[in-house]
């Protein structure tokens, strides 16, 4: 086995991590992408040269992906419906001055 195939085993192995960029531009991270890295300070400086080359990032976050969890695409209604009937969450009866432009 060369070289090569050890780190490409090792790397297999290794957890996937999800990678956030906040550009400086952005209020908020955004995520980029994953990768495979042995722990977080490796998962920063990979995703550091992976997708930040052009030096637009001020902040990176990586999150192991094991610990991300997700709702159910099939689940939406059920999970989403339950807002419709508060409509004070929607600013839909309030009257907006003509100069106010963009909201």
């Amino acid at each position: 086995m060369d070289q090569y195939e050890i780190n490409k085993t090792a790397s297999a192995e290794w957890p996937l991590w999800e990678i956030f960029i906040r550009s400086k531009q952005g209020l908020d991270h955004k995520h980029v992408g994953s990768l495979h890295a042995a722990d977080e300070q490796m998962a920063i400086e990979n995703a550091r040269d992976v997708y930040t080359r052009r030096m637009e990032g001020v902040s990176i976050w990586v999150v192991e992906s094991k610990f991300i969890h997700a709702s159910n695409p099939g689940d939406a209604a059920a999970l989403y419906d339950p807002a419709n009937d508060k409509a004070y969450r929607h600013p839909t009866f309030y009257n907006l001055p003509d100069e106010l432009k963009h909201m």
